[in-house]
């Protein structure tokens, strides 16, 4: 007799509990977990619309609709024979307290890391990005940061939490070289004299080929450790609309995902992808979008650190 608690479900409306279905496992630290999944449902930081603190569960939903196919296209190999991936479910942290949240997040990264993990982070407004660098800048030294994004994140607006200022503390902490580190897709304001990073704005994203992008990126990183972080607002609103600060202009998901799909090689260390805000979202094709950047990351990692 078959044992109704073993079955696979294969459906794509039930038991959306984790990312991709694999386990929660509340304590990863004794796992033999290659990546560790995190939720980090915080978005205090916002300067637009808040709600991103929806966008892990939202992501984890979304994500049931990729877990049945196996080996996913195009990839040439089945992700989960190859990684193993348990969901830690999401950071618990005393609502309110955006001091309490970072502390708390820096700490579980580094245990995360200690243990020999790789951690990639579901947003959650963009700011969760810095206590993650500081965590892997104590595992990994200065690193290239290649950060998808509608803004350059770099502005010094003089608060100690805000969405818009990772990327001005990050570079002065010594957690990221900026010079040999690319933002691609901006289109919001920035002083090019001023600011540092490599930029492949959005309209030059749009006009050159994947091909062209990728040999950018990777010909600015060379061979530093890479920190890879995802704003679901790269991407065009037409695209991905549930977001808290959407630009016109931006990316397909089809041209974001062949771009990573084209980092192969480098030694990406740590990921996140953010500010998915579900309440603005239309039909999930956001939270859809995020798992799918989300999954394209994992590929990624594991061609780089898995024997084939």
């Amino acid at each position: 007799m078959n044992d109704v608690f073993q079955q696979v479900d294969n459906s794509l409306y039930s038991n959306a509990m984790t990312f991709l279905r694999q386990p929660l496992v509340q304590n990863p630290l004794n796992t033999d977990a290659d990546i560790v999944v995190l939720g980090l449902p915080f978005d205090m930081a916002t300067s637009g619309r808040s709600g991103a603190r929806m966008g892990p569960d939202a992501i984890r939903r979304a994500s049931i609709n990729l877990a049945w196919e196996g080996r996913r296209f195009p990839w040439q190999f089945n992700l989960l024979q190859h990684t193993k991936i348990v969901d830690a479910g999401d950071l618990v942290y005393s609502c309110g307290d955006s001091q309490a949240f970072c502390d708390q997040l820096e700490s579980a990264a580094d245990q995360i890391l200690a243990s020999g993990k790789t951690l990639l982070g579901l947003g959650g407004d963009h700011f969760v990005t810095l206590p993650l660098l500081r965590a892997h800048a104590k595992k990994y030294g200065k690193m290239a940061l290649i950060h998808f994004d509608a803004h350059t994140d770099t502005y010094s607006n003089g608060s100690r939490y805000d969405h818009g200022t990772m990327f001005y503390h990050a570079p002065n902490e010594g957690l990221i070289d900026k010079h040999r580190s690319v933002q691609i897709g901006i289109r919001t304001e920035y002083t090019e004299k001023e600011h540092g990073f490599n930029v492949i704005n959005a309209m030059q994203a749009n006009d050159l080929s994947v091909a062209d992008i990728v040999a950018s990126i990777k010909q600015t990183v060379g061979d530093l450790p890479v920190y890879l972080t995802f704003d679901i607002d790269c991407i065009d609103p037409a695209f991905a609309p549930g977001t808290g600060t959407p630009v016109c202009g931006g990316l397909t998901t089809d041209k974001v995902l062949k771009i990573i799909r084209g980092l192969e090689g480098l030694p990406i260390v740590g990921m996140d992808v953010v500010e998915v805000a579900p309440a603005y979202d239309n039909s999930e094709v956001t939270a859809l979008a995020g798992a799918t950047i989300a999954l394209d990351l994992m590929h990624l990692w594991t061609l780089q650190n898995k024997q084939f």
